[in-house]
C-alpha cells in the first residue's frame, strides 16, 4: 500500500511540474507574442527582428538596437525599456519590403558608418567622369548593402569588421579594413564623458562608437590621388518642436562661420546662427544642411524636442589644430580639403515631390586620412538622449551645451 502511495505521489510532483513548465513556456509565449506601439522601442525591436538578425545591448532599461547586416549601424536605442521611446528613425516600410533601391537604401538608423568625401574630384560616390548629379550618384554597397562581420559581443558591447576595396572618381584605389566598436555606457561614464551632474528624474542612455581603418594595400593614401574620412551620421525623429543646436568658436578664424547652401539657400526663418550657435529647424519638411569648419567645430551638439521633452545629444572628437578635412562638395573642387567636420540636416521633399524620411541627422567626420601602409586611424563619436521634465533637461542642456532650454525654444 505504501508502495502505491508512493508512486502516486511521484505521479501528483511529476504531473505539477509538467502544467509549471508548460504554463511558463506559454507565458513566455504569450510575452514574445507582445505587440508594441509604433514609435517604441519593442516595435523596432520586432520589425528587426522579423527581417533581419539584430543584436541588442542592455543595461537596466537601456537598451541599444545594431544591426550587422547594416554595416553594424546602431538603428535605434531607448532609455525606458521595451515601451520606451526609440529614439533612431527607421524606414519601417523599405526593411519589411526586402527591396534593394537605386542610389541608396535609406533604412534609417540612429548612428551610421560612412566613408567621405561624398562629392569632388576624390569622390566614391561617383564614377570617374560622372555628371555630379543625382543620377549619377551611387552609395558605395561597403556603406550600404554589405554586411559587417560580428567578431565579439557582450550584453553591452559588440565589435565589427569589414575588409574593403574600393575607388575613387580619379581611379586611385583603396584597400582597407574597417573595425567598429560599439560600447554602451553605464551611468557614471555618462556623466563623466559629459562632465554631467544628471537630476536624479531623469532617465538616460549613453554609448560611443569607436571606428578605424587600416591601409592594408601597397600604397600610401596621399592628397594627389584623393583622402578617405570616417564620418558618423546620425538620423532621428523630426517633428515641428524639433530644434537643431549646433555651438561654433565665435573668435576662431574661418573662410565661413557656417555653411548653408549645400541645397541652396536655407532661409532664415529655418536657420539662425547668432551668439555662438546654428539653430536649424528639425521638423522634416525642408531639405537643408549646415556645416561648420573644423577651426570653430566645438566638441558637442544637440537637439530639442520640446514636444516629447527629449535632449539629444552628439559628442564628437576635435582635433585642435587639423584643419584638413575632405569637401563634400559635388563639384570639382577648388580646395578639396576644405570641408566641414560637423554636419546638421533637415529632411523634406526632393523637386519631385519624393521624399526619403522624413528624418533630421546630427553628422561629424574625422580629418582626412593620410595613412600609410599598415598605418591605422581611429574615430570616435558618443550619443546621449535624455528624457525628463523640462526643468530637468534644462539643468542638463546648461552644463553641457551652455544654454537653456527657454532659449532653444525662443528661436523660432
Amino acid at each position: 500500500m505504501r508502495k502505491h502511495f508512493n508512486l502516486y505521489f511521484s505521479g501528483l510532483i511529476l504531473f505539477s511540474l509538467i502544467i509549471s513548465c508548460t504554463s511558463t513556456q506559454n507565458s513566455k509565449q504569450k510575452e514574445t507574442m507582445k505587440t508594441y506601439e509604433k514609435g517604441t522601442y519593442g516595435y523596432d525591436l520586432q520589425l528587426l527582428q522579423k527581417h533581419k538578425k539584430p543584436l541588442e545591448l542592455k543595461r537596466g532599461d537601456a537598451r541599444l538596437l545594431i544591426s550587422p547586416e547594416y554595416q553594424g549601424r546602431v538603428m535605434t536605442s531607448t532609455a525606458k525599456g521595451d515601451t520606451g521611446k526609440s529614439y533612431g528613425w527607421i524606414n519601417h516600410d523599405l526593411i519589411a519590403s526586402g527591396e534593394k533601391k537605386q542610389h541608396i537604401n535609406a533604412v534609417g538608423g540612429e548612428e551610421r558608418f560612412w566613408l567621405g568625401p561624398e562629392g569632388g574630384q576624390f569622390s566614391i560616390y561617383f564614377k570617374p567622369g560622372a555628371k555630379f548629379e543625382f543620377e549619377n550618384w551611387q552609395t558605395p554597397a561597403c556603406i550600404d548593402t554589405d554586411t559587417f562581420n560580428l567578431v565579439n559581443a557582450t550584453d553591452t558591447v559588440a565589435e565589427f569588421a569589414r575588409k574593403v576595396k574600393i575607388s575613387n572618381y580619379s581611379n586611385f584605389t583603396f584597400d582597407f579594413n574597417v573595425n567598429r566598436k560599439i560600447s554602451l555606457f553605464n551611468n557614471y561614464q555618462i556623466k563623466s564623458e559629459l562632465s554631467l551632474v544628471v537630476p536624479e528624474g531623469v532617465k538616460s542612455i549613453g554609448y560611443q562608437t569607436e571606428n578605424s581603418l587600416t591601409n592594408t594595400g601597397a600604397e600610401a593614401w596621399k592628397k594627389e590621388t584623393g583622402l578617405l574620412s570616417i564620418w558618423l551620421l546620425g538620423m532621428f525623429i523630426p517633428s515641428d518642436k524639433v530644434t537643431l543646436v549646433i555651438p561654433y568658436k565665435k573668435e576662431a578664424v574661418s573662410d565661413y562661420i557656417v555653411k548653408d547652401d549645400y541645397f541652396g539657400k536655407i532661409p532664415a526663418d529655418r536657420l539662425v546662427v547668432k551668439d555662438g550657435f546654428a539653430f536649424l529647424k528639425g521638423d522634416g519638411k525642408q531639405r537643408g544642411k549646415i556645416g561648420i569648419p573644423p577651426q570653430r567645430v566645438m566638441p558637442v551638439i544637440g537637439s530639442y524636442d520640446a514636444a516629447n521633452k527629449m535632449l539629444t545629444i552628439v559628442k564628437c572628437q576635435v582635433f585642435e589644430g587639423v584643419t584638413d578635412y575632405v569637401n563634400s562638395a559635388w563639384e570639382l573642387q577648388q580646395f578639396p580639403f576644405k570641408g566641414d567636420a560637423v554636419n546638421a540636416y533637415n529632411d523634406g521633399p526632393v523637386a519631385d515631390g519624393s521624399q526619403m524620411g522624413p528624418f533630421y541627422e546630427l553628422e561629424s567626420s574625422s580629418p582626412a586620412l593620410a595613412l600609410k601602409p599598415g598605418e591605422k586611424a581611429t574615430y570616435k563619436q558618443s550619443t546621449f538622449h535624455f528624457e525628463g521634465t523640462e526643468e530637468e533637461l534644462n539643468a542638463v542642456c546648461q552644463q553641457v551645451l551652455g544654454i537653456s532650454i527657454e532659449e532653444i525654444k525662443a528661436v523660432f
